[in-house]
């Protein structure tokens, strides 16, 4: 069956460089912020309509609900709802906050303290039902957990029910809020986290990545009815793909196989080739085995420099199940804006790596084509996003 287009017509973010599209954007064109990379100054009553409300949603859907507020009003408002009109959202861990404050209260004071709102607010699919709820959108409403590719294959599964028919619009995106002290310990103990507190994509020094959090949202919508109603377009969706390295819980395939195989896959879904891509979002995460399959990867499909990459988990650190998330929506920003962000951190090359065009130091003006951002996740889950400028 012919497939129908896909438009990007608004954008919504909260990230530890900017809580609104422009100051996303700014923030990954500027020095990135030093320690720990939270979202400060963040109030959740500015985006709920009281706050009981508010109180009853952990932080990981309070920042999906401001990210997907800020998205729909973007986009103009939802002129599609009900069973046209779904939500396919994703996270890595879902209400770690809550789950942790209840164990507490659990310990400290007993089982009848424990709240009963516990369980809808730790839920990973909380962000997603709540979306559908604010706006009445009743087609399909899921959420994804593949780790740190949970956000690319949300948008890429979105699309897809746009352009096979199922529904005329999406909200999609991620997001993510485990900087707990569960959460940081964990990922420190396993000796994931940068101990110089440095993000370092691709540079000879990288020593781990920083843990950030936030959300990023997108709404997707179908090409003719987004014309139609004069929406501003950032960019089009032209495919993704998702396959498994199933190698191993956290280390990716030597060599980068299966992030290969997950690029060849999104650009025949997208019908370009390799000679047709101008830009990558790379993965990108600041560790030494991830860095090195990614790289390995993009060199054997795009030759060596290959097109313009950058990684914005410099700035941002890395947002695990908001990762893919942000990253589209810094990728439909990059290409509305003609302008690649550069990859904070990165000083050093590293010798060992396959030579790559990294955009380093300043942004670089360039002239829009179709890009590839790439997400690869524990568990050997691997998300591969394809979008073009508007045409």
């Amino acid at each position: 069956m012919d497939r129908r287009r896909v438009a990007v017509t608004g954008l919504g973010v909260i990230s530890t460089c900017g809580q609104s599209v422009d100051d996303f954007f700014h923030g990954l064109c500027s020095d990135p912020p030093e320690g720990e990379r939270h979202v400060v100054g963040f109030d959740p009553t500015d985006w709920y309509p009281n706050a009981k409300e508010a109180r009853r949603a952990d932080r990981v859907t309070q920042f999906a609900m401001a990210a997907a507020i800020q998205a729909v009003d973007d986009a103009g408002g939802l002129t599609i709802t009900g069973p046209r009109a779904g939500v396919l959202f994703a996270t890595g861990v879902g209400g770690l906050g809550t789950f942790e404050e209840q164990v507490h209260v659990l310990t400290e004071k007993g089982p009848k303290r424990v709240s009963p709102f516990t369980v809808p607010m730790m839920m990973p699919n909380a962000a997603g039902a709540a979306i559908s709820m604010k706006w009445g959108l009743q087609g399909p409403n899921e959420t994804i957990t593949t780790a740190c590719a949970a956000g690319t294959h949300a948008a890429g599964n979105a699309a897809r029910l746009i352009a096979t028919g199922r529904c005329d619009l999406v909200v999609t995106g991620g997001t993510e809020a485990v900087m707990t002290e569960v959460g940081l310990i964990a990922f420190r103990n396993m000796t994931a986290l940068s101990s110089t507190g440095i993000s370092r994509p691709f540079d000879r020094d990288r020593d781990g990545f920083m843990m950030t959090e936030g959300s990023g949202v997108l709404v997707l919508e179908e090409w003719e009815h987004a014309v139609q109603r004069g929406a501003r377009i950032y960019a089009e969706v032209l495919g993704s793909a998702s396959n498994a390295d199933a190698h191993h819980i956290t280390a990716p395939t030597p060599g980068g196989s299966g992030a290969l195989a997950c690029m060849h896959l999104a650009l025949e879904d997208a019908h370009i080739t390799p000679d047709d891509v101008g830009h990558v979002n790379a993965h990108g995460t600041s560790t030494q085995l991830n860095d090195a399959a990614e790289a390995e990867a993009m060199a054997k499909l795009f030759g060596s420099p290959g097109p313009p990459v950058t990684s914005i988990k410099g700035v941002t650190g890395h947002g695990l199940g908001a990762a893919g998330a942000l990253e589209a929506v810094a990728l439909a920003l990059t290409i509305d804006r003609a302008l690649i962000p550069p990859t904070a951190g990165f000083v050093n090359p590293d010798p060992e790596l396959p030579e790559l065009d990294i955009v380093q130091g300043e942004p670089r003006p360039w002239t829009p084509a179709p890009s590839l951002s790439n997400s690869f996740g524990f568990g050997g889950h691997n998300g591969c996003l394809v979008m073009s400028p508007p045409g």
